[in-house]
């Protein structure tokens, strides 16, 4: 773990909340947020990013490539090669996320699959082939029904009181499609500065795809508008002190899908759901303080709501990529020693 993670105060973490919100916020907006002085704003905010704890860079709708298919990956490796085989994964550019876990398998991930599901199998042959892999499960996801790069926001009231998170109304609605077609190579050359560093100004990117900063503006002005293009803010969440990230596979009687689903999104504790296409489950993404709060989610949520049948779970060790991006810290967090050459 990040030793500055130990340092965080009341400000940081009220700071790393508003770039959640908006990772391209200017200073002055997110200092009118934390109610702090600007120049104070400036510098915690810049260290943050120096230090590597935030990263915020801005990746294209999963759409703005044409027709695709999410699978949901579980992997079990031999002894000792779940860091290369993670490696391996995390350097693929069609693989969307990737963590580490507890339990039955020893890595988790989500593959986008462009071109449609019909396209899966002419990669497997490639995957499965990783040095280390000795066992592969996939699912594919049929449906999103909530997901939040932002759920610092969702958990900020109940962090900065007494850590425990309360139900809220979350933004449940899947991302609008992207059409191809919005995007031309201007727009591209755009993003790919933004994916290096999601805070660059206009002016510097302008410079650098040789167009005029209004035209910049506009142009990515216009890819958010059509939901092209998502702005990403990535933290670990013991930052704001989430000390436990689980994976949970929840069955469900198939008459109740729907309605569990919606129940389980308003959580404030859900980061993501999703329907699977085996065993009518749904896939759900818990992140809470501890354990202990977990366990409450567990029993005071999960357990309850009728049409919930069974659950299995894996708690995330460390991830490696969320939201196309790989994180920072999970080389550190792994030690020097689990470093391979890719």
């Amino acid at each position: 773990m990040n030793p500055r993670l130990q340092l965080l105060d009341d400000l940081d973490r009220r700071i790393v909340v508003a770039m959640q919100q908006d990772g391209r916020a200017s200073w002055r907006t997110i200092a009118d947020a934390v109610d702090s002085p600007v120049t104070t704003v400036v510098r915690r905010g810049q260290q943050l990013l120096a230090d590597g704890i935030v990263k915020v860079t801005a990746v294209p709708a999963l759409g703005a490539h044409g027709l695709y298919d999410n699978f949901w990956i579980r992997i079990t490796c031999t002894p000792g090669a779940q860091a290369a085989v993670a490696e391996q994964l995390v350097a693929r550019p069609d693989v969307r996320f990737c963590t580490i876990v507890t339990g039955e398998f020893d890595i988790i991930a989500e593959l986008v699959v462009h071109g449609g599901a019909d396209r899966y199998p002419y990669l497997l042959a490639d995957l499965q082939t990783i040095p280390g892999i000795e066992r592969w499960r996939s699912d594919l996801i049929m449906h999103v029904y909530k997901v939040s790069h932002d759920w610092g926001r969702q958990l900020s009231g109940a962090l900065l009181t007494d850590g425990t998170p309360t139900p809220v109304q979350a933004r449940t609605a899947e991302p609008e499609p992207c059409d191809p077609s919005h995007m031309d190579a201007a727009d591209w050359a755009i993003l790919e500065r933004l994916r290096l560093d999601g805070r660059d100004t206009f002016q510097s990117i302008a410079q650098t795809v040789g167009m005029n900063e209004s035209s910049v503006r506009r142009r990515f002005d216009r890819m958010r508008a059509n939901a092209c293009v998502e702005v990403v803010t990535l933290v670990p969440s013991a930052a704001l002190g989430m000390g436990t990230e689980t994976l949970v596979t929840v069955r469900v009687a198939p008459a109740r899908l729907e309605a569990v689903a919606r129940q389980l999104a308003t959580h404030a504790s859900v980061r993501y759901l999703a329907a699977l296409l085996d065993d009518n489950s749904l896939l759900c993404e818990v992140i809470t303080p501890s354990a202990t709060e977990l366990h409450a989610f567990i029993q005071r949520t999960l357990s309850l709501l009728d049409g919930v049948e069974g659950w299995s779970a894996s708690m995330e060790l460390v991830y490696l990529k969320r939201g196309s991006v790989e994180t920072p810290w999970w080389r550190a967090q792994l030690g020097p020693e689990s470093a391979v050459a890719v």
